[in-house]
């Protein structure tokens, strides 16, 4: 029973929540990143390389038979793949470096205090003095 109890608390921790949190928007994500170069991007690089279609590029290790189908080095896809994660770890990489320099500030924020208020004694004594300054002598 106690091992039942200690998985709870484990499972409930706001931490685990957050990362499958993480990992559901995370494959979302790539989905999106997956569609944008594949719809968008590689069309327009396959046309400048003469219409090539990289999902179709691919080498042909054995033709196929009547008992087998063909086996295939699918290397368009792998290429395709490859652009995929630079996009996403780009992406990443950029999200980390805003939520660090915001990290940093709220850091130097906190480290710098406000001034303390003066006492009453210490503006009572600025106020004296500007009006010695103001007398000429």
């Amino acid at each position: 029973m106690r091992m039942l109890e200690e998985f709870k608390e484990f499972a409930i921790k706001g931490n685990v929540v957050d990362m499958a949190v993480g990992v559901i928007i995370g494959s979302a994500f790539g989905k999106i990143v997956s569609s944008f170069v594949g719809d968008i991007i590689m069309p327009p690089i396959g046309v400048l390389i003469s219409g090539v279609n990289f999902s179709d590029l691919a080498i042909t290790l054995k033709q196929a038979t009547i008992t087998s189908p063909a086996v295939m080095l699918n290397y368009g896809r792998f290429i395709q793949t490859v652009i995929d994660f630079i996009i996403i770890a780009f992406s990443i990489f950029l999200m980390v470096k805003i939520l660090n320099r915001v990290k940093r500030k709220r850091a130097e924020e906190i480290k710098t205090p406000a001034a303390p208020e003066p006492s009453k004694e210490e503006i009572l004594l600025a106020e004296i003095r500007d009006i010695l300054k103001g007398k000429t002598v």
